[in-house]
């Protein structure tokens, strides 16, 4: 069963990557928002819904990986100018690395103590996404902040 979970994951994800890809080019990084939202509801509906919730959840959860690894990386090329964009995608990956490493294990140990307090830690930081996005946006458009040739204004 977990093999054919871990499938519907990939799939959704594949799917959602070219649609949120498609979408930040039209909407900008405003998109991160609404895969944000979605995948917060990954960890309430597979760990305290029914099977077919469960499924949902992991269609969610597809959906904010699809969003995360098609549009973050087209974020950061074009807040930071080209000849700095290595060194950029080197301290993205790393913060991301790290972060999703210590919030992995913190989950773990959660999971183990109570499933409530793993969902709402899940849930929490995933909304707590939405803020940073909008403060990014609003701060890429100011015409003083950035150059206009990385501003993250939809073409």
């Amino acid at each position: 069963m977990i093999p054919l979970f871990y499938a519907l994951a990939m799939g959704v994800d594949a799917i959602a990557a070219l649609i949120f890809g498609y979408l930040f080019d039209r909407m900008g990084i405003y998109i991160l928002i609404v895969a944000a939202f979605l995948s917060s509801l990954f960890a309430p509906l597979v760990f305290l819904g029914d099977t077919r919730l469960a499924l949902l959840g992991i269609a969610f959860w597809g959906i904010g990986m699809g969003a995360q690894e098609s549009v973050l990386k087209a974020a950061i090329a074009g807040m930071v100018p080209k000849n700095k964009r290595a060194i950029a995608y080197g301290i993205f990956s790393t913060g991301y690395g790290l972060s999703w490493f210590l919030g992995s294990a913190l989950m773990g140990i959660l999971y183990d103590r109570s499933i409530t307090l793993l969902v709402v830690f899940s849930a929490t930081t995933q909304l707590l996404a939405i803020p940073f996005f909008v403060w990014v946006k609003l701060k890429a458009n100011r015409p003083s902040t950035l150059p206009n040739s990385v501003r993250m204004l939809p073409p």
